[in-house]
């Protein structure tokens, strides 16, 4: 006697998609924060390796916007980003016409998910409504990190995480 396996349906490319989009959501829900692990990640790096991989990026992403001086308010400034937690978080100055990655508090924090992060990233959604939506909170000096925020709202600028993430090895940003 011979045993057939049942046939699975072929769902279309849009369906797959869906059902992609719905499995990633459900993952989301009910697996625990990736926060901690990321955390003991970013402890673990060295501040020379995290400057290598974080400043050339994010000097050429705002290259246009700093030889026009919009940065030059925020010189000798620190501003740090943290992931809700405490962890993993990057402290970002402006220093010598560059942004620079620091060790330490900064003045001000933002925080908030790396899903607001990544929103914010993308140019998803308005800055704003994410904060006054607590999506990301500023903490310490508020008027510093308003006017971090007011400026890259500001700016025509681009992020694509996954380009970025493959850009460590070819070094291009959109």
């Amino acid at each position: 006697m011979q045993l057939s396996m049942p046939r699975l349906p072929v769902l279309p490319p849009r369906q797959s998609g869906d059902l992609f989009d719905q499995s990633l959501a459900v993952l989301r829900e009910f697996l625990p924060s990736p926060a901690p692990l990321l955390g003991t990640i970013d402890r673990s790096i060295p501040l020379p390796l995290k400057q290598l991989a974080v400043e050339a990026p994010l000097n050429r992403v705002f290259a246009e916007a700093m030889a026009e001086g919009e940065f030059d308010d925020f010189e000798g400034r620190r501003i740090r980003l943290e992931v809700t937690g405490g962890h993993p978080g990057l402290t970002l100055g402006f220093q010598n016409n560059r942004l620079r990655v620091f060790a330490g508090p900064g003045e001000a924090t933002i925080r908030g998910s790396l899903a607001a992060f990544k929103t914010l990233a993308e140019r998803k959604q308005d800055p704003d409504q994410l904060f006054f939506q607590r999506r990301l909170v500023i903490e310490g000096d508020t008027e510093l990190g308003l006017a971090l925020k007011n400026l890259l709202d500001s700016l025509e600028w681009q992020i694509n995480l996954r380009q970025l993430l493959r850009s460590g090895r070819s070094g291009a940003v959109s």
